[in-house]
């Protein structure tokens, strides 16, 4: 299956659909942090229609800094940044792929495009931390916690400031990665 994971710069849903044989890249406009060469440095949106649809699965993981609900008191000033947050979870819910999965916080998308289809949090995936975590799912099952543990830490929320923490905060959980490549793996 041809996997492609968009907004994906650490590669980890890439890793794990590659180890299970699939054909996984990721794609960002950083470059990969593992420098694997399964990687396209590119915006999303300059990518010929061609190109997009030619993926079985796209999972897209797009920037979240004015859609999360943890920034809704910036919101009233962010206002044209929303939009264009916004216009661009619309365009990719539009990409011609049979199977999608688009991840972002608890925020805005389900307000104004549509209620997710699930919400699911690291601590059912073998991370005990929380951290809610949306899913607009297309021709894909919801997926089924792997491993719940205990322990219900808010390290992503209480994350110092500093020049990473965006860049931090937007990791996708290994134990999440594993889950969406085991479970979709033959969608």
């Amino acid at each position: 299956m041809r996997v492609l994971s968009a907004f994906e710069f650490s590669g980890a849903t890439r890793r794990a659909f590659r180890a299970l044989g699939h054909d996984a890249y990721s794609l960002d406009l950083l470059p990969a942090e593992d420098g694997d060469k399964h990687h396209f440095e590119a915006d999303i949106t300059q990518c010929p229609e061609a190109f997009l649809a030619s993926w079985d699965l796209l999972l897209a993981f797009p920037p979240c800094t004015h859609l999360a609900a943890s920034g809704a008191r910036w919101w009233p000033q962010k206002q044209a940044e929303q939009a264009k947050a916004l216009e661009l979870v619309r365009w990719l819910m539009t990409i011609p792929v049979p199977h999608m999965a688009i991840e972002n916080p608890i925020g805005k998308i389900s307000t104004a495009i549509r209620k997710p289809d699930q919400i699911i949090q690291p601590w059912q995936f073998g991370h005990g931390e929380t951290k809610a975590t949306c899913l607009w799912l297309k021709g894909l099952p919801k997926l089924v916690p792997t491993d719940i543990v205990a322990g219900r830490e808010q390290r992503v929320h209480r994350m110092p400031p500093g020049p990473n923490r965006a860049r931090e905060r937007s990791r996708t959980y290994a134990g999440i990665a594993a889950a969406m490549a085991d479970q979709w793996n033959n969608v």
